[in-house]
């Protein structure tokens, strides 16, 4: 394993790096100024689109994005490797709410454009997959229920019924994320189209429906931690009343939502642990400012020995966190998601529970500012927190990778 950073990888790296100077991290402050005066919140700032421009001058877009399967725009996929995208998505997760939007490499996003390239049809590919490669549109993946305990997906409850030449879809979903925003024009909605199969991951089929069909309606904005995460479109609750869409918009084969939602999910996993690995590096930026500018009982809190075991020790975490994301990237290139699965599970449950604590670490040292609007510490502890459940929650992880562990002696 060789994890050095090729020379493609480090000519990104510093244009990346030069792009989050001279645009986003100027752009924080600007972005909520100009979304205070927006009549409709749920817009995207107009500097988003600003930034956008200026990501694919310099040729910074769609770098999650392989192009695996052909697309003709050169734009659509860099076409670089786990291992060469690490590094990168890193760099955007020190501004989550700008940066990964910024470069077309946002959550649910990335996931959905993945999803049709591998099982969308060319028509399905050609109208929805494209526009979201351009930035045109947004989408939103529509599977987590609040009727019953989605960190098993088999109890979906969402019902997909055949009529003909359409399918009728009955359903409640919430924290859907991106659907508030007005450029959400397509949802990926995951249900049962045989309720009473015998084997429970076959039951799920996963539909396309565009945000105008009859029926479906965006209820309302969910709460995370108090924020309503304007940029990433909030997290809605949504409502499927006997929505029809033509059969022509199944995804994929019926019976096949769950293998679907878990080859979505594992991409996604990995690149949610790079960001939040951002996250914890501008965290200990932070720290150390801090430290250095204030004083208490006589000396700068830079010597204070909790202070300096905070941060020696959140530098220690770091280095081991992007290493195991590292070997896990180069696992994914080289024997694929199924072969790295012992892997995405180890980084999906140390990498939210590491970060936290490092922002936690944080907020402590800046005492009340931690906790205010004017460092995006609370804000980042918020979105590290909920990592811990987007995506499976830790147990379940722990769960599944404890029995390939145990699987080993019996």
């Amino acid at each position: 394993m060789d994890f050095a950073f090729d020379a493609r990888t480090e000519e990104l790296r510093g244009r990346l790096l030069a792009f989050m100077d001279e645009h986003v991290y100027p752009a924080e402050a600007v972005a909520d100024e100009q979304r205070a005066s927006l009549a409709d919140p749920w817009t995207a700032p107009p500097v988003v689109a600003e930034l956008q421009a200026e990501a694919r001058r310099q040729g910074l877009w769609n770098l999650f994005f392989t192009n695996e399967h052909g697309l003709p725009d050169a734009e659509y996929g860099a076409g670089l490797t786990n291992l060469q995208y690490a590094p990168l998505a890193e760099i955007t997760g020190r501004s989550p709410q700008l940066a990964p939007t910024a470069l077309n490499c946002a959550a649910p996003d990335t996931g959905n454009m993945e999803l049709l390239a591998q099982f969308g049809s060319e028509e399905q590919r050609k109208r929805w997959l494209e526009p979201l490669l351009d930035g045109r549109i947004r989408s939103a993946f529509a599977m987590t229920e609040p009727g019953v305990a989605s960190s098993d997906a088999t109890n979906i409850g969402t019902r997909i019924e055949r009529d003909g030449d359409a399918y009728v879809i009955t359903g409640r979903k919430w924290y859907i994320s991106g659907a508030m925003n007005p450029a959400c024009e397509i949802f990926v909605v995951m249900g049962k189209t045989d309720p009473d199969g015998g084997d429970p991951r076959r039951q799920q089929s996963m539909v396309l429906v565009p945000r105008d069909t009859p029926g479906l309606e965006v209820r309302r904005a969910m709460r995370v931690y108090g924020y309503e995460d304007h940029y990433h479109g909030g997290h809605a609750e949504i409502v499927l009343d006997r929505v029809r869409v033509p059969v022509a918009n199944l995804v994929g084969e019926e019976g096949g939502g769950f293998a679907i939602a878990q080859a979505r999910l594992g991409p996604g996993r990995i690149h949610h642990c790079m960001r939040l690995i951002g996250m914890a590096e501008r965290a200990i930026e932070l720290m150390c400012r801090r430290a250095l500018d204030r004083t208490a009982f006589g000396k700068p809190l830079a010597g204070q020995g909790v202070v300096q075991q905070w941060i020696a020790d959140s530098r220690v975490a770091v280095e081991q966190l992007r290493l195991l994301v590292l070997k896990t990237a180069w696992l994914m290139d080289t024997v694929g998601n199924r072969g790295a699965h012992t892997e995405i599970q180890a980084i999906k449950i140390a990498t939210p529970r590491t970060v936290v604590d490092i922002l936690d670490k944080a907020v402590q040292l800046h005492g009340a500012g931690g906790v205010s609007q004017d460092f995006p510490l609370a804000e980042l502890w918020a979105a590290a927190r909920t990592l811990r459940l987007a995506d499976g929650p830790d147990e379940v992880h722990q769960r599944s990778l404890a029995r390939r562990e145990l699987r080993q002696y019996r």
